[in-house]
This record gives structure tokens, sequence and C-alpha cells, in this order.
């Protein structure tokens, strides 16, 4: 079960129930996948609301192994979500919500 002081969500992916948390590590790993920009410049980039299929895989790929989960972004592309593409973003949304929002935030459930 995730938690959420700790910035994690749980969600199901393929068929599988996960954890996801962007930890330091897999938020260096997304910095680099975005060519070194910095956390600010990309959580600017999605607050626009500009959030590809590409964005969505480097996201959840990132917060799966950072919730311990050892899956390639490859396999992540793979992965069917209920919802189909709004069902990518709203795990990307929480996935991003859980690990930004002030610690007053997230005491609900998400």
């Amino acid at each position: 079960m995730a938690n959420r002081h700790r910035g994690e969500i749980d969600a199901e992916l393929g068929g599988q129930s996960y954890t996801l948390c962007l930890t330091l590590g897999a938020l260096a790993e997304i910095e680099n996948a975005y060519g070194g920009e910095d956390l600010i410049a990309i959580a600017e980039r999605f607050e626009t609301g500009r959030i590809g299929a590409t964005d969505a895989i480097r996201v959840i790929g990132a917060g799966l192994r950072g919730g311990g989960n050892p899956v390639s972004n490859e396999e992540v592309a793979a992965m069917s979500v209920t919802g189909g593409a709004t069902g990518y973003l709203d795990i990307v949304v929480r996935l991003l919500k859980a690990t930004f929002a002030p610690a007053a935030d997230k005491s609900g459930n998400g």
C-alpha cells in the first residue's frame, strides 16, 4: 500500500498493481531524459498540460523503478491501463502531485 507521506501512489498497469515513487534517483533519471533540464523547468512544462506519450512513459517508468519495480521504459510502453490515454495521464498527475505537493496536501487518497 502506498505511503503518501513518502510520495508514493498505487496504480494498476498491465493488470498488475504497483507502488510508484519518484525518489531522488528517479527524479535525476527524469532530468537526464530531458537533457539535464532542472526539475522546475520540467514541472513548468507539465503544468501547461503538455504531457505526451513519451513523457508519460518516462515519468511512469521512473516512478515504477523508484518504487522498487525493475521495469524498463519499453515494458512500460507495452502496458495497458484502464481508461486508455486518460488512465496514463491520471497516473502521471497523481505521481507528480504526490511528489511535489506540500506536505499538508498529502493527507488525502489518490
